[in-house]
């Protein structure tokens, strides 16, 4: 273990002296009470304050709260909401025991909810807690860690439509590689690729990773930096991000619908409806329906999507609650190596809108099915059980294209491979949420249960050539029938007989604890964490490798203010992974080690918020190619050390009335740091491939409040990477990319129900693109954004 743990660990236990000694002679109480409205309904998401003491807190779905370590005395508490009566009322609290109290709202259930939508609105892009599907039952400015949320809103004002469509410009630090258009997003960040999750299960079951999720069901996203040991023992320490989908609000019914239509053929539905089946809001429902059609700028290239969101909510009673939920994702796109274009010479060669498509070719369909079943049961004040399941099955008939060569006078052979895959993974989770008091100290408890099975199969195993030797070249650019014609694959085996070499198998279960204590009223917090995995992994034919391993976490936040707070931690992650060595020694999984700090600022009462966050991960035990390898072996051997490092700024919030930003910056460093004698693939002190040093983004939204055009506004942003690095195959690239500028910018109205966003993107009509060199091949390749190009939105609220 690191040597700086055993030091951190002396401060902690320290610190805990020190609060325990500090408040053995405290003489205190505490207050519990709760918020109902005038409905005599629980009252959700209400802040109750006591002003004298500058404490807060925020009631649960039971309309529950609970304040600790109160002084003696008579208190007032107050609830105030905008446009209804202030509620007060006195408590008497006595030391060493708990007072008790209810405050009546004098608004309905209905009203509260539609207040509760209304202030959300107003401060667009903060988000104050994470998704239960995180299971950190706390305020992200009290997680030791870099937690950050891309809002409902900020999705809808920059217009996105799916997961790898602009997402990433609202996160510092986080870039997105060329990797076969909108069919798989593969998201990096701090030195590694992000693991995808979905309402907190990993599903990620390929190197490629899930189809991207469409925004029309995706309520908002969840970036977490490092390994968050928690939930990700199994993945790479670079960190993950949440999809968190629509649930039914428990409103008598709402509903939106909207209509999209831009560039490039671009035509966008969708339907969003939001209710209960009876009176007593018993039965919740939430439907979202969405149909697109795509074309490109390139010839011949589209996607045309539909999918389909159903999700209902049973509420036993008030402290238990079941959902079921149910997607389907359909996807009909042109060959997906459509996207590439390939040089002998460099980047940016062709024009922007330059393809080596020919029109001929089949299509590539998906149908992605998923289905949650989620149980959540509130045992007591304290403590909160969640018991959910999930399958996944993921269909798909297609091919890919590549060139089997290109020569430096532009002749190439264009092969096309078929790529026919299925996955399934049944996942399931079980843990317990605890708040609970031990004298002094507060532990907010989590435990848990994680299992899942994963299987991915696929076909690469037949290829075509659609040209023959001198019949196509790159600077001519021929795009008639070509001269081999076109493939005709052999589908008459089943998938699991072809896909001998294309199967991936994955087993896991693990069990993990987690106790975050707070000492001098909740303003110290240290968090102590482990989980024990035991994963089996076959890959690609080989044969099942199993890892186990105990990954520790180990946290410290401190509440300068109540707005502002500092935190340190200390996480690890791994993953198994297959080979043999030549000498027989045990093939061990991939391990990463985070140490990460960082300063979390609320301003202007919370109106925007910012995070500083500096960390190293090391990376160790990666396999690679065992450089002693004669002709039929296929030994390896442990590469060395990676190391990834840098610097993380973010601000999100309403800056003044109507003004909303997001800005992030990011430095990151990501090297290699050893290598194991005889590995030539990369030296000490390469940089690790496919990142920008330096990233900076930026979204500003301006509403008018008033006057005449009061509902009209505008919005914009940047994006810039300097110093690229490029996604290197076989050997280091031999050009790097260029820097990267985008500007947007766009105009919305908005009054009533109705608001009408349109947004420019690429207004300097850059030529942006991402790629490498592919030293196997001797060429470059590259995929180009979309030239300047705009979208329209009408959206209507019934």
């Amino acid at each position: 273990m690191n040597k700086a743990i055993p030091k951190f660990l002396q401060l902690c236990a320290l610190m805990l002296c020190v609060s325990l000694s500090v408040r053995a002679e405290d003489k205190s109480g505490s207050i519990k009470g709760t918020v109902i409205t005038a409905d005599k309904r629980p009252a959700e998401n209400v802040e109750v304050i006591i002003k004298a003491l500058h404490k807060a807190a925020l009631t649960d779905n039971s309309g529950a709260f609970n304040f600790e370590n109160i002084p003696d005395g008579t208190w007032m508490l107050e609830v105030d909401i905008p446009g209804y009566a202030k509620v007060s009322e006195s408590v008497l609290v006595a030391a060493g025991k708990t007072s008790s109290t209810t405050l009546q709202l004098n608004v309905s259930a209905q009203q509260l909810l539609h207040e509760v939508v209304i202030q959300s609105t107003r401060n667009k892009y903060k988000t104050d807690k994470p998704s239960q599907s995180l299971r950190l039952n706390e305020p992200l400015l009290e997680i030791p860690q870099n937690v950050q949320v891309v809002s409902a809103e900020a999705l809808k004002d920059q217009q996105v439509t799916s997961m790898s469509d602009g997402v990433i410009r609202n996160v510092s630090g986080v870039t997105r590689l060329e990797h076969w258009g909108d069919m798989y997003t593969r998201i990096n960040a701090r030195g590694s690729q992000l693991s995808a999750f979905r309402n907190g299960f990993n599903v990620v079951n390929s190197a490629w990773g899930p189809l991207t999720e469409d925004m029309s069901f995706v309520d908002h996203i969840e970036f977490v930096k490092g390994p968050a040991g928690f939930m990700l023992a199994n993945g790479d320490p670079s960190g993950l991000y949440n999809v968190v989908t629509k649930k039914p609000t428990g409103s008598d019914f709402n509903g939106s619908a909207s209509l999209t239509l831009g560039s490039f053929d671009l035509y966008r539905a969708t339907v969003d409806l939001d209710g209960k089946f009876d009176k007593k809001g018993k039965v919740l429902y939430r439907l979202n329906l969405m149909n697109q059609t795509k074309g490109s700028f390139r010839p011949y290239e589209f996607n045309d999507r539909y999918s389909i969101a159903p999700v209902i909510t049973y509420k036993i009673d008030d402290k238990t609650s079941l959902t079921f939920e149910y997607t389907l994702q359909h996807a009909k796109m042109s060959n997906v190596g459509s996207y590439y274009v390939y040089s002998p010479k460099g980047y940016g060669e062709f024009p922007v809108g330059y393809s080596i498509m020919s029109p001929g070719l089949d299509p590539t369909k998906i149908n992605d099915h998923s289905a949650f079943l989620n149980f959540q049961h509130k045992i007591d004040d304290h403590w909160k059980l969640t018991a959910q399941a999930a399958y996944f099955s993921y269909n798909q008939i297609g091919s890919s294209m590549w060139p089997s060569s290109v020569d430096s006078a532009g002749n190439m052979i264009r092969s096309v491979s078929i790529w026919d895959a299925a996955s399934t993974m049944k996942l399931g989770q079980v843990f317990l949420n605890g708040d609970v008091h031990t004298g002094p100290v507060r532990h907010r408890i989590l435990a848990g249960l994680d299992m899942g099975n994963k299987n991915y199969l696929a076909d690469w195993n037949q290829s075509h050539n659609l040209d023959t030797p001198g019949s196509y070249n790159i600077y001519t650019n021929n795009a008639a029938a070509p001269a081999n014609g076109y493939p005709v694959f052999d589908r008459s085996q089943s998938l699991a007989t072809r896909a001998v070499y294309g199967n991936i198998d994955q087993r896991y279960s693990a069990v993990y604890v987690q106790d975050e204590l707070g000492f001098l009223d909740n303003r110290v917090r240290l968090t102590l964490a482990g989980r024990y995995t035991d994963v089996s992994q076959a890959s690609y034919g080989g044969t099942a490798k199993t890892a186990k391993q105990f990954t520790p976490r180990i946290g410290l936040s401190v509440s300068v203010t109540r707005d502002f707070s500092v935190y340190a931690l200390y996480d690890q992650a791994f993953t198994p992974q297959s080979g043999i060595i030549r000498s027989g020694a045990e093939v061990k999984p991939i391990t990463g080690n985070n140490m990460e700090a960082g300063l979390k600022k609320d301003w202007f009462d919370g109106k925007w918020n910012t995070t500083v966050s500096v960390y190293r991960i090391l990376k160790n035990n990666e396999l690679t190619g065992d450089p002693a390898n004669t002709a039929g072996e296929s030994f390896s051997v442990v590469l060395g050390q990676k190391r990834a490092q840098g610097l993380e700024f973010d601000l999100k919030g309403q800056i003044v009335r109507g003004l909303n930003l997001i800005a992030n910056y990011a430095y990151t460093d990501a090297r290699v740091t050893e290598v194991t004698p005889g590995v030539t693939a990369m030296k000490v002190n390469d940089r690790i491939p496919g990142f920008a040093k330096h990233n900076i983004n930026a979204w500003l939204s301006y509403g008018v409040q008033k006057g005449f055009l009061k509902g009209v506004g505008v919005s914009g942003g940047i994006s810039y990477q300097k110093d690229r690095d490029t996604w290197t195959w076989g050997q280091s690239g031999l050009a790097q990319l260029p820097d990267y500028l985008r500007v947007d910018a766009g105009l919305f109205w908005e009054k009533g129900n109705t608001r009408i966003t349109a947004n420019m993107f690429n207004v300097m009509n850059k030529f942006l693109y991402s790629g490498s060199y592919y030293g196997y091949g001797s060429f470059y390749y590259y995929q180009a954004e979309a030239p300047r190009n705009i979208r329209l939105t009408i959206a209507y609220k019934f």
